[in-house]
């Protein structure tokens, strides 16, 4: 199958957002893996003075995250999906959240301008057309000495981790989703993954963006070496 991109994507995403909460919460460790990626960028106490960036907030799992993390942090949560954006702005919030739609590559269009502490990334970058693009974007918001953290499906390059991902999209989710009217985008999903960088890949892709202290964190549980974190900073002379 041909990947969705751009609008067809995010017109997926609009289309599934009615369920999507529905098909999370049969994942196990979904949400506590989410909060160990943000922990793991190393951000100081809960938060206070701190600006993060949610690119690709979703239906606000990524959010509720950060949140959870960093609860005096002001966080805004950007997405290009109407539909997804729309979920997430409807769950109670306390102070210090807002909501942008705008797909990752078009920030500044919709005012979303830096300096940014720091900027969060679950589940976006093997869904943009140019991760590259994507990633100059981002570090052009961050301060120099701001952090980076990417949670995303790369898997390690073996061969049982493309299996059990394979296994799981096409015995589970992809059943589930198409009983919902949302088979393309389950099947886009699996296609994304297994199309997109292994996890040593993307770590390179990121350092050749000009990032530092770039780190491939493997997640617990069934989606080791097919879920990681990637943590990284700006380097402070702002190259």
């Amino acid at each position: 199958m041909t990947l969705l991109r751009d609008e067809d994507l995010a017109a997926a995403f609009d289309h599934a957002s009615r369920s999507y909460d529905a098909l999370v919460a049969v994942n196990p460790g979904y949400h506590g893996q989410l909060r160990r990626s943000v922990r793991r960028l190393g951000l100081p106490g809960r938060g206070e003075g701190l600006r993060v960036l949610d690119l690709g907030c979703g239906t606000g799992a990524s959010t509720a995250a950060i949140r959870s993390v960093l609860p005096a942090a002001a966080v805004t949560a950007v997405d290009a999906s109407a539909g997804m954006l729309e979920r997430a702005a409807a769950k109670p919030w306390a102070d210090g959240v807002r909501f942008v739609h705008a797909p990752a590559e078009r920030l500044a269009d919709a005012g979303v301008e830096g300096p940014f502490d720091a900027v969060v990334a679950a589940y976006l970058f093997r869904n943009v057309a140019d991760p590259d693009a994507v990633l100059a974007t981002v570090r052009a918001v961050l301060r120099p000495g701001g952090r980076l953290g990417v949670h995303e499906y790369s898997l390690s390059g073996r061969r049982a981790d493309r299996a059990v991902w394979t296994l799981v999209c096409r015995g589970i989710v992809q059943p589930a989703a198409t009983l919902l009217g949302d088979g393309p985008l389950y099947r886009h999903l699996w296609r994304s993954v297994v199309g997109f960088d292994t996890a040593d890949r993307f770590a390179d892709r990121i350092r050749a963006a000009g990032f530092d202290q770039v780190r491939a964190l493997p997640l617990p549980g069934w989606q080791t070496g097919i879920t990681h974190t990637f943590v990284a900073a700006r380097g402070e002379d702002g190259r």
